[in-house]
């Protein structure tokens, strides 16, 4: 019974939203938590078959963090892959949605698909192509560039090529779900808008960018706030196509997290590593609806 209106509480609501928080609860909450007590000690795998062994140790685990060449690393290389990868594969997206929707026809059907196809790729059947499409010495792309007289390129073995390499391997991937979130703006728009542009006169690139872009700008944050996200989480290319080299120049810090954690068994010190994550994450985030909020109603 509710006491300020004196009318019987309707329990169904909160039953059928108790399942969705039950599990948000048990796989999401409670092992951040975990994950943040974690961070202030020193666990590793001898701790974690006997809990006797481990030590609290403080902020440690962070200033060391700070400290590690290794992991400096992976942020600066984090930060490369979002800063070029991420405008990269909406401006991608976006073009091929817009190029799709002028038809409906079983050609403008297929090449949704084709588009859409490395999206749902097992990665390591990708890693197997673009392994050879990468490849020094035998790979195609070094083949077609030799028909032109180019040298060779090492796609993988030099650092700053290796992380642009991984990012258009990325973005090739990446294209597709975003493809689809446009598509479905785009065929939300009333055509009434288009019409009434063009009894003003307004051409193809005034309909674009006075009507088209305005109208996708909430497919646009959502597609910008989850690739970014994703990008910062940077992890299956590197981990597949380089494992992190050569000398750590394709070292992410989810990569860094993985390593240490699960090859090195320090899980105090990867769980501190993933809480710096986390942080960026959730400040990337925020930065984000702020300029989100600070724009005009269209």
């Amino acid at each position: 019974m509710n006491r300020l209106s004196g009318k019987p509480i309707n329990k169904f609501p909160y039953l059928f939203i108790a399942p969705a928080v039950i599990l948000l609860v048990i796989f999401f909450i409670i092992p951040i938590i975990i994950a943040f007590g974690v961070s202030f000690t020193d666990m590793d795998l001898k701790g974690l078959a006997n809990f006797s062994n481990v030590s609290f140790v403080g902020l440690e685990n962070y200033t060391d963090l700070f400290s590690d060449e290794k992991f400096l690393k992976s942020i600066y290389n984090t930060a490369f892959y979002v800063v070029i990868g991420v405008p990269l594969v909406i401006i991608s997206s976006l073009s091929v949605a817009l190029m799709l929707n002028y038809g409906s026809n079983w050609l403008f059907r297929t090449f949704r698909g084709v588009y859409y196809m490395p999206s749902i790729t097992n990665i390591v059947a990708i890693a197997v192509i673009w392994g050879y499409l990468y490849n020094t010495d035998y790979g195609l792309l070094n083949y077609i560039l030799s028909l032109i007289s180019i040298d060779k390129i090492p796609w993988l073995q030099e650092p700053t090529i290796a992380k642009i390499s991984l990012i258009i391997l990325a973005v090739w991937k990446g294209i597709g779900i975003n493809m689809i979130i446009f598509l479905a703006a785009l065929q939300g728009i009333p055509k009434s808008y288009y019409e009434a542009a063009e009894m003003d006169g307004a051409n193809r690139i005034q309909i674009l960018f006075n009507v088209t872009l305005p109208l996708l700008r909430y497919a646009t944050f959502f597609v910008t706030v989850t690739t970014l996200i994703g990008w910062m989480q940077f992890f299956e290319e590197p981990f597949v196509m380089t494992d992190g080299g050569p000398l750590n120049g394709t070292l992410s810090v989810a990569l860094f997290i993985y390593k240490e954690g699960f090859q090195f068994s320090e899980f105090g010190y990867a769980a501190a590593a993933s809480f710096v994550l986390f942080i960026m994450i959730i400040i990337v985030t925020l930065v984000q609806f702020k300029f989100s909020k600070s724009e005009a109603d269209y």
